[in-house]
């Protein structure tokens, strides 16, 4: 059984001048990642003609023969740039790989940081003219949207406006456009995303060209994840929910098969997600400790639990 609907909300209350709209987006989003862990969003900073051109492109690359989708697949860096093929990654605790391929755009930094930060360099594709260009531009009016919204959260959990600010900018942020190829047979276990929760502070996903996305609620009813057209569907990941004490919740989600008569449909979406900087203690802040909620977890880095998870994924061995 599923349902639709998750709160929907608007950032330009937030960037408003008037100190009770700001106010208002703070507690319902707040509200919203405490209860479900998902937000509908709107008042974000990617243009239409942004969206459009990036999903063009996509589409256009994954349309390209195998071999020179393979000829971007790197080996040695887990996935992080680049082409990863059909199959090779797979929800944590399911040995079926998920029923997609899929490409990473990464942090844009100067040749002068790359000795700090140790992030892999992008990778060009020479054959889409204008991929790399509006995945840059995507990538990086995404990183700013998600910079407001922890602004926000910072505010809701009592912590200083921008708290998570020196810790995302240049941070390890990953953006991912997905192929879910058309369902040719009947899929043994697989689904085009298996049930998991994603690793990072917060996902940004723009609107993918097909539903399929769905929520775990409290009560373990699976719910549509819906939103409008021109906006986000943004999600709480298990970093957030572990600084947090799981106080915002990072939700269980699933990216269904389509009904048998749209098996011939592929689907494409693409999300970001928005990682801190390695060095960042997801150590559970103290205002989300006290009698009735004691620490859940052990002290860790970002750059200890991505290695983990990516681990239990299959992206590294």
């Amino acid at each position: 059984m599923t349902t639709s609907g998750i709160p929907s909300v608007d950032l330009s209350d937030f960037l408003s001048n008037d100190p009770e709209r700001k106010k208002k987006f703070v507690n319902e989003i707040g509200k919203a990642y405490e209860d479900i862990g998902f937000v509908a969003l709107k008042g974000h900073f990617l243009s239409d003609e942004l969206v459009d051109g990036l999903y063009k492109n996509v589409k256009h690359f994954f349309g390209l023969p195998v071999e020179t989708k393979e000829k971007y697949e790197i080996e040695g860096i887990g996935g992080q740039r680049g082409y990863t093929s059909f199959g090779k990654e797979h929800a944590k605790d399911k040995p079926e790989g998920d029923l997609k391929e899929f490409w990473h755009f990464g942090q844009y930094i100067d040749d002068s940081e790359k000795e700090k930060f140790g992030y892999p360099d992008n990778i060009n594709v020479s054959e889409v003219e204008g991929f790399n260009e509006s995945g840059k531009e995507a990538y990086q009016q995404l990183e700013k949207t998600g910079i407001y919204v922890l602004r926000a959260l910072a505010l809701y959990l009592g912590l200083d406006e921008f708290y998570f600010d020196e810790k995302v900018q240049k941070g390890n942020s990953i953006l991912r456009a997905i192929h879910y190829p058309p369902i040719k047979e009947e899929p043994k276990g697989a689904v085009r995303a298996g049930a998991h929760g994603d690793i990072n502070l917060i996902t940004l996903l723009m609107g993918a060209s097909a539903g399929g996305l769905q929520v775990l609620r409290k009560d373990g009813v699976w719910v549509d994840a819906i939103a409008e057209p021109d906006e986000l569907v943004i999600n709480v990941g298990d970093m957030l929910s572990r600084h947090t004490n799981n106080k915002l919740k990072s939700t269980i989600h699933q990216v269904v098969n389509p009904p048998k008569e749209e098996w011939g449909k592929p689907r494409f979406s693409i999300p970001f997600f928005m990682h801190p900087i390695s060095e960042m203690k997801l150590n559970v802040l103290e205002n989300c400790v006290d009698e009735k909620n004691p620490k859940l977890f052990d002290d860790i880095t970002a750059g200890e639990f991505l290695t983990q998870r990516l681990r239990e994924i299959g992206l590294i061995k």
